[in-house]
């Protein structure tokens, strides 16, 4: 009975903590000259980018025609050893700077994008990760709504999952727009670091990236950042027009990414936020135990065919909002909680007991209680 409370709970807790992620897709087209005219703002992009050979000339090919009017593109090559820097510099719309020796103190990505920032001469700033694709007008909506509000718009891409591991990161995306509070009515508590558009005057005063140079996930401490000095945050889900494919490389990069960003990010969510998220992912586990009480004969068995349903079509809905993973992904949910559960596991481990996680070939050290 009290795997069934709680199968009960969770499941209900589930829809509140995911809610409804505002989208890309739904904001206002911009204006026809372009956001880039608006109050005559120009508009940087800046890509950090890490052995992005593979990904980044797709980025690239889409910010031909989708980048805004008069909009300069900053590559920042971050000490890559695979062609990334003569790649993106076969662009003409590119420029390539490349990233000073790693100063003690910072981690790989906040320098990155402090070098490109510091290279970047527009008004507003727009820091795209080297995986991301975009389509036509969507940066211009971006940035218009950026212009209309100050401070951050942020993007969760929608992610695109190619080969059957990638799949496993269903679940975490999900997890991720709940624990930022995306989908609720209060404003979130972190950012997604892929896709962040801001205006050059409200970033440096929440101190940029220099202000999280020693963070691991400087996504969501620089989101902190913002709304620590009076800045608003927005996040927005990118359905199909800002999506991106996060781990083409293996199965290992995988474990290594969410390692990296997964028990640190949670440590800086909403305490009854994280409450809930936690009673609903409990309940995923539950809802198996609901099973074995059937068998025992503590509960009608064929209580299990119609929880294992439920929750089947709650992660059917929230997959398809969050990438491609669909229902077939869906009916494998014991095994992405098996899954879930080494993660956990291994973030935990790598972040309280190791003080160091691993990225792109870099020890990244984790300070206690930072994100």
């Amino acid at each position: 009975m009290t795997n069934l409370i709680m199968v009960a709970a969770g499941w209900l807790l589930g829809w509140y903590a995911f809610g409804r992620p505002r989208t890309v897709d739904r904001l206002p087209a911009a204006p026809a000259d372009g956001p880039s005219a608006v109050d005559g703002r120009r508009v940087s992009i800046v890509v950090p980018a890490r052995n992005e050979a593979a990904s980044l000339p797709l980025l690239l090919s889409d910010l031909a025609t989708a980048r805004p009017d008069g909009c300069q593109v900053v590559v920042v090559d971050d000490h890559s050893t695979d062609g990334t820097a003569r790649l993106a510099a076969g662009f003409d719309f590119v420029t390539v700077v490349p990233a000073p020796p790693l100063p003690p103190g910072w981690t790989g990505k906040p320098w990155a994008c402090a070098t490109g920032a510091g290279a970047a001469t527009g008004d507003v700033l727009v820091f795209l990760d080297a995986d991301v694709r975009v389509d036509d007008g969507t940066l211009d909506r971006l940035v218009a709504r950026q212009l209309q509000q100050g401070g951050m718009v942020s993007v969760q891409p929608w992610h695109t999952a190619v080969r059957l591991y990638e799949r496993l990161s269903a679940l975490f995306n999900v997890i991720a727009l709940m624990g930022i509070g995306a989908g609720g009515r209060r404003p979130p508590t972190g950012a997604f670091g892929p896709v962040i558009v801001t205006g050059r005057a409200d970033y440096e005063r929440a101190g940029g990236h220099a202000a999280v140079r020693h963070c691991v996930v400087e996504d969501v401490a620089l989101a902190q950042n913002y709304r620590a000095a009076g800045l608003p945050v927005e996040v927005l889900a990118g359905e199909r027009s800002v999506r991106f494919r996060m781990y083409p490389d293996g199965s290992h990069s995988l474990l290594q990414g969410w390692t990296k960003n997964f028990v640190t990010g949670a440590g800086s969510t909403a305490p009854l936020r994280l409450g809930a998220v936690v009673v609903w992912v409990t309940s995923l586990g539950a809802s198996l135990g609901v099973l074995f009480d059937g068998l025992s004969g503590e509960l009608p068995v064929v209580l299990f065919p119609a929880v294992y349903a439920l929750f089947v079509g709650q992660l059917v809905w929230m997959f398809r909002r969050t990438g491609s993973f669909g229902v077939r992904t869906a009916l494998a949910y014991p095994l992405l909680m098996a899954f879930f559960a080494v993660v956990f596991a291994r973030s935990a481990w790598r972040t309280y007991v190791r003080r160091s996680v691993t990225w792109r070939g870099r020890a990244v050290p984790v300070r206690a209680g930072r994100p």
